[in-house]
């Protein structure tokens, strides 16, 4: 699966600290697998962001993701960070 990414989650991931983008281009890589999906805590979003997925980078820092209709399938990463990015 390829993974790709909006303009504004790479805003958002280049406000991070170094150490934690490398984390996150390492579970993003992981993403591309849908195996690892279970490591991952790949989980479905309800509510306003229904349709939209989620899985943990770290403890606090959350990636915010859609599957877009395309061969092969695709993940398109919306948004990097804390709890708060299920509100914007």
């Amino acid at each position: 699966m390829q993974v790709s990414f909006t303009p504004a989650f790479v805003r958002q991931l280049k406000s991070l600290p170094k150490k934690l983008q490398d984390e996150v281009f390492e579970k993003t890589e992981l993403l591309g697998n849908s195996e690892n999906h279970e490591k991952l805590k790949v989980h479905k979003l309800k509510g306003r962001l229904s349709g939209r997925y989620s899985f943990s980078v770290d403890y606090a820092t959350r990636i915010v993701f859609c599957y877009l209709k395309t061969k092969p399938k695709e993940a398109c990463l919306l948004a990097i960070g804390d709890h708060e990015v299920y509100e914007k």
